[in-house]
């Protein structure tokens, strides 16, 4: 195993960790990081994988009950979404997709750090927008679960209820993109190897994640984790035009 294949994999733990404990989902952390050592669209394609793995594990490990009418008002319209987010991701460049992802992370991350009390009506309209926006970003960027945390967040279910709900949810955006990635032709057999590294890692960073969670104030890992966005989003920025 090279250096540079162990890094990654921390990298990638560590990602998982974090998404789990946020509650954004470890792409917002992954992609930045993947895209250090893979194009961007091969990054998209592995990062899907990456997340049916680690939802599959959420799914087992906070199995307390699951929101029915989360996960059609949110899901139903993320999944239509992400079909056509990842078609329009092929029509785009692999620059602007980039510049795009990094600047969302920062706006996102500053909006959360700034605004935090903001709270989205609790109501069917929003539910389906929220899941829409999530699920159309999660196709061309490679992540919306921030913007679906947020709209779950209104509906103010309990902990482990939320992460169950919002699993399963992601768990049919995945295949779905999955599917849509590759006619894409951004699954190689090259990175067959990260796949299948990445697979294992979904299941060890939920699990990891789960002990720290427990342990530690939400409150306080989020203004932790929300910084540590902030500040990858603008590292990734400032590559880019290096």
């Amino acid at each position: 195993m090279n250096a540079a294949f162990l890094l990654f994999l921390i990298l990638s733990l560590l990602a998982e960790i974090l998404g789990t404990i946020g509650g954004f989902g470890s792409s917002v952390y992954f992609v930045p990081l993947a895209n250090l050592f893979l194009d961007f669209k091969a990054v998209l394609g592995i990062t899907a994988i990456f997340h049916l793995s680690s939802n599959l594990s959420k799914i087992f490990l906070f199995r307390k009950g699951l929101n029915k009418y989360l996960m059609i008002y949110i899901g139903i319209p993320a999944v239509i979404m992400v079909i056509l987010g990842g078609i329009v991701s092929n029509l785009l460049d692999e620059r602007i997709l980039q510049i795009a992802f990094s600047i969302f992370i920062i706006v996102l991350s500053l909006f959360f750090l700034l605004f935090r009390k903001y709270v989205v009506n609790p109501n069917k309209r929003n539910a389906i927008l929220g899941g829409s926006a999530s699920g159309f970003l999660a196709g061309v960027l490679g992540s919306g679960g921030a913007i679906r945390g947020l709209t779950m967040v209104a509906f103010n279910v309990e902990k482990e209820q939320f992460v169950a709900t919002s699993a399963v949810i992601d768990f049919a955006v995945d295949f779905s993109r999955s599917i849509v990635y590759y006619f894409n032709g951004y699954m190689h057999a090259e990175h067959l190897h990260y796949m299948l590294a990445l697979i294992v890692i979904g299941f060890v960073g939920t699990w990891l994640g789960k002990l720290v969670l427990w342990r530690i104030s939400q409150e306080r890992f989020k203004t932790i984790v929300l910084g540590l966005l902030l500040g990858i989003g603008v590292f990734s920025l400032i590559r880019l035009f290096i």
